[in-house]
């Protein structure tokens, strides 16, 4: 069956028209601001919406019949689409002139990773940061999942998309129309958007720094308007710790949200992969709060603003926002990890493997993956000793399927695969050890800071142009879990059947 191009292509018209659309509310927040990138803003929503019109037109007598297939083209070519035509913000206002880096920012805006290639952060027009860190808004809950909400306009269903686009083993549904769970999703992501940025302007951001920080946070972006990232208020602890309690909701699955919200704590409380997700948080930080503080860490003696409440409080502060900030893969920066002993230099690099929750707006390989793959292991010890016995997997009470069970096995030995690829191929620019795996670590799980030369306090502005190529690319296959991109790379899809 040959795929129904037409649909695609008008697929692409309205996510430019998405896309067009919030860079013309750039262009207001630019005038708002009178940072004098205005018409360029207004110049590159102009084009991208004449495009995205454009091709809604001439695909209007579209087949309105979407199968698996064409919703894998919709999500992988609509993502590198959407970054294609977000670089103009940075390229016609000239705050990233060349393409390969404009490119790369945008894609890790909207994959989320938060890795950067500017030097001088604060000296970005107003327009332009909040261009940057709505890519990550958009990228967060997904563009896709955006657009599906709207689809009965156009007479097409959307379940193939969101299958394909949402995050996590399973895409757990609140509604039996996908339509409805897509706009309750959005609805509790832009509910605690506007609630964060509430609290931190209350806290001491100004509107600007707190609506943009927020948006980073539920995205579990990372991208910030200043040079020293969340460090710059580490003197207000109280900001900080509403990014923690923001960056913990973020990273948990959204369903669980609806389902508080719904007065259904007992499904929260009962919750396998919450109470694991919580479990590995406050596990993790106690183990590093108790090194950071008894080891004498020299990134708290050397950080330039003073420690409001001892040295106890600031060590359990970083200590727990760096694990959130790393298990989320939100990768804001309160301090420099790398300096942090051998030790946590390691536990941190770990981390990076965890992931949130499935159905959160985190990267990584998901807690819910290492939770089924741990029971499967235990499973497999007691079919050793009991090899006629039936012991099923099971999952909060419920069985499991051998289908379920072994696609996350072949996810999680792709993604250890293309990992080690990851690396190798940074290695091939003669990047040294350390920077080559936390550069592959830190790209396929979308965390954004490194290791090495491009850890917490660095940039990406030093990798060559065809490592950040490479290193989009492997943010992209990581956003999309894998499956969706690299399919399209096997003979047998292309194939009409």
């Amino acid at each position: 069956m040959k795929l129904n191009y037409k649909i695609i292509f008008h697929f692409f018209g309205l996510l430019l028209l998405f896309n067009g659309g919030f860079i013309l509310l750039s262009a207001l927040v630019s005038f708002i601001y009178k940072d004098g990138v205005t018409n360029n803003l207004l110049l590159g929503g102009i084009i991208i919406i004449a495009i995205g019109a454009f091709l809604m037109f001439k695909t209007r007598d579209h087949r309105k019949e979407m199968n698996k297939r064409e919703g894998y083209v919709v999500v992988t070519f609509g993502w590198i689409i959407m970054a294609l035509s977000g670089t103009l913000p940075y390229v016609l206002t000239g705050a990233i002139p060349e393409f390969t880096n404009a490119f790369f920012e945008t894609m890790s805006g909207y994959t989320t990773t938060g890795a950067s290639i500017l030097d001088d952060i604060e000296a970005v027009p107003y327009g332009v940061l909040f261009w940057r860190s709505l890519t990550h808004w958009i990228g967060g809950m997904g563009i896709i999942v955006l657009a599906v909400a709207i689809l009965p306009l156009l007479g097409i269903g959307g379940m193939q998309l969101f299958a394909a686009e949402a995050p996590g083993p399973s895409a757990d549904k609140l509604h039996p129309r996908i339509t409805d769970t897509a706009k309750r999703l959005w609805l509790i992501y832009f509910g605690y958007t506007a609630v964060e940025t509430i609290l931190l302007k209350v806290a001491g951001m100004s509107f600007f720094d707190a609506i943009n920080h927020a948006m980073s946070t539920l995205s579990t972006g990372g991208f910030s308007t200043k040079n020293a990232s969340v460090a710059h208020w580490n003197d207000q602890p109280i900001i900080q710790y509403i990014i923690i309690v923001f960056m913990f909701l973020a990273g948990t699955n959204f369903v669980l949200s609806y389902f508080a919200f719904k007065g259904k704590v007992q499904k929260i409380i009962r919750d396998e992969e919450f109470k694991l997700y919580f479990k590995f948080i406050l596990v993790f930080t106690i183990i590093a709060s108790l090194i950071i503080y008894f080891k004498s860490d020299p990134t708290l003696s050397s950080i330039s603003h003073p420690m409001i409440f001892g040295a106890g409080e600031s060590a359990f502060r970083h200590a727990l926002f760096q694990v959130l900030a790393i298990v989320t893969t939100t990768g804001f920066v309160t301090a420099d990890y790398t300096l942090w002993t051998p030790f946590l230099v390691v536990f941190f690099f770990g981390l990076m493997f965890l992931g949130g929750s499935a159905g959160s707006t985190s990267g990584g390989v998901k807690v819910v993956r290492h939770l089924l793959m741990i029971k499967n292991g235990f499973v497999e010890f007691r079919r050793s000793l009991h090899p006629n016995a039936i012991l099923p997997v099971r999952y909060n009470t419920k069985s499991v399927s051998g289908d379920i069970v072994f696609n996350i096995l072949a996810f999680f030995i792709l993604y250890m695969l293309s990992f080690i690829v990851g690396a190798l191929v940074f290695s091939m620019f003669n990047i040294d050890f350390q920077s080559a795996i936390g550069l592959a670590a830190s790209s396929l799980g979308n965390v954004g800071p490194a290791l090495g030369d491009f850890g917490p306090v660095n940039n990406y502005a030093a990798l060559p142009a065809l490592g950040k190529w490479w290193s989009a690319f492997l943010m992209l296959i990581g956003r999309l879990e894998l499956f969706t991109v690299l399919i399209l790379l096997t003979p047998f899809f292309w194939r009409n059947r």
